[in-house]
């Protein structure tokens, strides 16, 4: 299961489903969508999703409310995550955002923006930012919530010109939540340990092939968003591919290992989690990853 709707943020998944990947390491998979309306926590308690692909704030979330997901690969160890300000609004840095009127998503990827306000002591007036970028747009707040690799490129466009923002990212400020992993319970680790093995080799597998492939994997990305009724453009999706692909496989070696979620990026998050009373506890890194 997808943590949102079809896009190209999950073309590995779907090449290594189309390339026969999947199939050759053993697995019968069936890729199910997320979005606002589901919860992969949830999915993954009940039974409807045996993996499922989950932020390492929101996992963290799962485990403190009594859900026992374990992490089995780190794609995507950078954070895309970005506050995006009109630079006519008077704001010059984040302490700036203190009083100002910030739309923040709600749900699973609320924590991560949270946890920064509270880091840097921004007491901002949050706004319910739903799952467009129009409230923006319309000037209705100074400073929106966005992915890089998503909102951002909406605003170029939506025929904003980028010389008219300013971005914070989380990732350069000291707010260092890695994203996308592959998550599953516990008892799954136990019961299906080569299933489990499977999945992450599989799915890293395909990641390879759309770095590799991008065209090809470009027209996957649309027969998948296009069959779901998802407003997207192959140009954003090219955009969306570019950045998330660089967020998967390191620039240089030793920013990560790729498919791995470090140690200290975890300690670092649960911390940070902990220090803002966003969880009370949280599992042990060993007892968390679990590395195939």
């Amino acid at each position: 299961m997808l943590q949102w709707t079809h896009q190209a943020q999950f073309a590995g998944y779907y090449m290594a489903l189309e390339k026969g990947i999947y199939a050759d390491h053993g697995l019968d998979v069936t890729i199910l969508r997320g979005g606002p309306d589901r919860d992969q926590g949830e999915y993954l308690r009940d039974g409807r999703a045996d993996f499922a692909t989950r932020w390492l704030a929101s996992a963290l979330t799962d485990a403190a409310n009594g859900i026992a997901v374990r992490n089995i690969a780190q794609i995507v160890n950078r954070s895309n995550m970005v506050l995006i300000v009109w630079k006519d609004s008077g704001i010059t840095n984040v302490h700036d955002l203190d009083g100002r009127r910030v739309g923040v998503w709600k749900g699973q990827f609320r924590p991560p923006f949270m946890a920064f306000f509270q880091a840097h002591d921004i007491q901002p007036q949050i706004i319910q930012q739903n799952y467009s970028i129009n409230l923006f747009l319309q000037r209705g707040v100074d400073a929106c919530t966005a992915m890089y690799y998503n909102e951002y490129h909406m605003m170029f466009q939506a025929g904003i010109d980028m010389e008219e923002l300013m971005v914070f990212s989380l990732a350069s400020i000291d707010t260092p939540f890695p994203e996308d992993g592959i998550y599953c319970l516990q008892k799954t680790l136990e019961s299906r340990p080569a299933a489990c093995r499977a999945m992450a080799a599989a799915s890293l597998e395909g990641w390879e092939y759309a770095a590799a492939h991008p065209e090809e994997t470009l027209d996957i990305v649309m027969q998948y968003a296009r069959g779901a009724k998802v407003p997207a453009n192959r140009p954003h999706m090219r955009w969306m591919l570019t950045v998330v692909l660089s967020s998967i496989f390191p620039e240089y070696v030793g920013d990560w290992t790729v498919g791995r979620l470090s140690k200290d990026d975890y300690s670092r998050s649960v911390d940070l989690l902990m220090a803002h009373k966003m969880i009370t506890d949280a599992p042990s890194f060993e007892e968390f990853v679990h590395v195939p």
